[in-house]
Order: C-alpha cells, then structure tokens, then sequence
C-alpha cells in the first residue's frame, strides 16, 4: 500500500491511524499529551501527517501502549541459512587414531631393496 505514496501521504495515513488508536483506547489529544510528556498540539500535529521525529512516535507508540506494533512492520531478522547450516553440522562422534610418521628411509613396498 505505501510503495507508491509519497511520503507526505504515508504520514498522513499513519496519523489517522494513531488518532484511530488513540480513540480506540478512549483517550482525548490532551490525556494522550499527558501521558506521553508531549504537547497537545504535537499530537494534533502527528495526527494531522505534519511530521514528526522518530523519537516522538515512539513516545506516542508507547503511550498507545502500542510500541510492540514495531514487530509486525520490521521483525527481528533472524538467524542467516548458512549460520544455520553451521548450526546443524554433526558433532564428532570419536577421536582420530594419530598418524605414524613414516619410518626413517620412507615406505617401502613388498620386494623393494
């Protein structure tokens, strides 16, 4: 949905969504200042898609009791294939007997002098 908007549109539709939140937890703009720390006219302004910094959504967020939300739009990238491939080697199940040095003159085979 948001590939194509332009950005200005995207904070728009994230502001309507907080107000949508905020609602829906039946808080006004001014008990949502008030828990948050922040100004009324910030949170009119957030709602309204006029800009904010990361700082203040997430304050926002949190006073939304929502800051778990972040999970959905940018999981935990996880563990790597090969990093998880390395993960499943077998461990060694018995000790390597110790090589012999070859004896002082070389290997010799069956009727060599």
């Amino acid at each position: 949905m948001f590939d194509y908007m332009p950005i200005n549109e995207v904070e728009k539709e994230l502001g309507k969504r907080l107000k949508r939140r905020r609602l829906d937890r039946n808080l006004s703009q001014e008990a949502l200042a008030e828990r948050s720390g922040l100004s009324r006219r910030t949170i009119t302004a957030i709602e309204h898609g006029e800009g904010t910094t990361l700082t203040t959504l997430l304050t926002v967020l949190r006073a939304l009791d929502a800051l778990d939300t972040l999970d959905n739009f940018l999981p935990e990238p996880g563990i790597s294939p090969i990093a998880m491939l390395k993960l499943q080697e077998t461990p060694r199940k018995h000790a390597y007997k110790t090589r012999t040095p070859p004896p002082e003159g070389g290997w010799k085979w069956g009727d060599e002098p």
